[in-house]
């Protein structure tokens, strides 16, 4: 055998064992690759879907929150059967109705279980008792079950057999002062847009599902596996999120990952993720748990259908061709342009699955591995912008969602949220300071005749004109806001007796005056408290609501003033 031959053979031999030990490299590597860059994706993906179902549901939770609070829904509530209690309470839920996302509401009575409903056409108005909830009826045992529970705030999705709809509901009970629970209210979401604007997003290899604190299917594109009215099932007959998985393994590693985000409840953000199989092929699933609405998020992630390693096959091609040139530099050229910048680009990819976008420089070699680079690199920018983008619209969200929480609609004054969180702050600082402050509760005379005199579109513009006239009779430094219907309430803080009884009177003259001027004359009946170090809030809230009511008894169109139990009568 010729040495050329011999040369020949080696050398053949060196590069079949070459490629195949490079081959066996190649795959670990890329697969290496490939499965932190999902991990990074699926974390990111997880927070993005979570973040754009909490966009599409805090506002309508808040608004729900409020509906339960109204103090109209509350007395009747606790007196079904009186009329005009009824008349006022149908008029807000009319009120809300409008500001709800699928303007539908309903309100459920404990007292006598009498469940009212209109929806978006405004099919029911004038008609919106629908049914009495029977205890017997299994289909209306979720209302039973969450009265029973006394859970405040609950998601469900459920059909009603009733009214001939499925939706998510939003479910908030309703209590009365003293805490007793007198009914539920809420409103429905569609669930066929809700899954098409946030579970099915139409991108192949990326699968979205929300499953609730006991792992039962919520959200899904494929309905069949929705788990509708969970609330009333037993456990063994739910259709919890295992049932997308054959391999028992994966069963019981999804059922962990819930399991030990349910012990991390406090941390806010925590992802976990991991790697399961789905009709027979590898995804990457990542769960986060979401405690504003008490439901997981797990995103699956395809990673075979995003980033194929059929994409780093050029990298075996300048390889082979490198081994096929010479074996001399073999150790030079395989060092320099490929395992250097390989280093590098994993060092990169370690960076970002920690979360850091702003990458140390990576070696670009003029080949596949340096444009594989530059797109890793421009990947990465385009990550972290859309991260900081997507993190400074939830930032601008949140606080206009707290802000419009706070801002009645109506008059831009504070609304009663408003107003307790400012109480309590004036609390604590007169306990601070041991100084007191004054508290103004007013409301418009004889209202009710106004609006159905004059109609509600009348009685809101006088609301209106109210507040303005309240915002002209204070100071640039003190709170007032619309404690609800015709109720006006003013925070005096720096105050003496003295000065809220003046600010009470001028404030009385000014719509008593104003008004006048408008063609529709109106007057407004004021009660005050000086509120003492040591008060609480429901001591403040109870004097001057009892300043107001001897106000109004004494023939209205005057000031009441309260420093201690002996109110102070103040004629027109």
């Amino acid at each position: 055998m010729s040495l050329k031959t011999r040369i020949l053979g080696l050398a053949a031999t060196l590069i079949i064992v070459a490629s195949a030990a490079s081959w066996l490299a190649y795959r670990e590597l890329s697969e290496s690759i490939i499965e932190r860059w999902g991990q990074q994706v699926a974390e990111i993906q997880v927070r993005y879907d979570s973040a754009r179902l909490l966009q599409s549901l805090e506002r309508e939770i808040g608004l729900a929150k409020q509906m339960a609070s109204s103090s109209a829904l509350i007395n009747w509530a606790a007196n079904p059967d009186d009329a005009a209690l009824k008349a006022e309470a149908i008029r807000q839920m009319e009120s809300f109705r409008s500001n709800f996302r699928d303007n539908n509401y309903f309100v459920a009575l404990v007292q006598n279980g009498h469940y009212y409903y209109n929806n978006e056409e405004n099919e029911y108005a004038g008609n919106q008792f629908r049914y009495v909830l029977d205890e017997e009826k299994p289909d209306d045992a979720w209302f039973f079950q969450l009265i029973e529970e006394g859970r405040d705030f609950h998601l469900n999705v459920n059909p009603d057999t009733e009214l001939g709809v499925t939706k998510l509901w939003i479910d908030v009970l309703m209590r009365d002062e003293a805490g007793q629970i007198v009914g539920m209210v809420g409103t429905g979401l569609s669930l066929d847009a809700f899954l098409q604007d946030i579970v099915d997003i139409g991108q192949d290899g990326i699968t979205t599902l929300f499953v609730d604190y006991n792992g039962a299917i919520q959200l899904y594109r494929d309905r069949n596996y929705i788990d509708f009215a969970s609330i009333i099932k037993p456990e063994g007959q739910k259709n919890t999120v295992d049932l997308l998985f054959d391999d028992p393994q994966d069963k019981q590693q999804i059922l962990g990952m819930l399991q030990l985000l349910k012990k991390r409840s406090d941390q806010a953000g925590q992802v976990e993720s991991g790697f399961v199989t789905v009709d027979g092929r590898k995804h990457l699933a990542g769960v986060a748990f979401l405690p504003a609405i008490g439901w997981f998020e797990i995103t699956l992630l395809d990673l075979n259908t995003l980033l194929p390693t059929s994409y780093l096959w050029p990298l075996v091609a300048v390889f082979l061709g490198t081994l096929l040139i010479t074996l001399v530099l073999f150790h030079l050229i395989i060092q320099t342009r490929i395992l250097k910048p390989i280093m590098s680009l994993e060092h990169a990819v370690e960076k970002v699955r920690e979360g850091s976008f702003d990458l140390p420089r990576l070696d670009k070699p003029d080949n596949e591995i340096g444009w594989l680079a530059d797109h890793f690199e421009k990947m990465t920018q385009s990550l972290g912008h859309s991260t900081r983008e997507l993190e400074e619209k939830v930032a601008q969200r949140t606080d206009e969602l707290n802000r419009l929480a706070r801002v009645d609609p109506l008059t831009g004054l504070k609304n009663r949220r408003g107003l307790d969180e400012v109480l309590d702050e004036e609390i604590q600082r007169a306990r601070r300071q041991e100084s007191g402050f004054g508290v103004i509760w007013l409301d418009i005379d004889h209202f009710k005749s106004i609006n159905d005199n004059l109609g509600h579109q009348a009685g809101d513009q006088i609301l209106c004109r109210v507040a303005l006239w309240l915002k002209a009779g204070v100071r640039p430094y003190d709170h007032p806001g619309r404690w609800g219907g015709d109720e006006f309430v003013v925070l005096l803080s720096p105050c003496d007796p003295e000065t809220l009884g003046r600010i009470a009177r001028r404030i009385r003259e000014s719509v008593e005056q104003e008004s006048r001027k408008t063609g529709t004359a109106v007057t407004v009946s004021v009660g005050g408290y000086f509120a003492l170090p040591g008060d609480n809030s429901d001591t403040i809230l109870r004097h001057a609501d009892r300043a107001l009511y001897q106000a109004k008894h004494e023939g209205r169109n005057r000031v009441c003033i309260t420093v201690s139990e002996d109110p102070e009568i103040n004629p027109a």
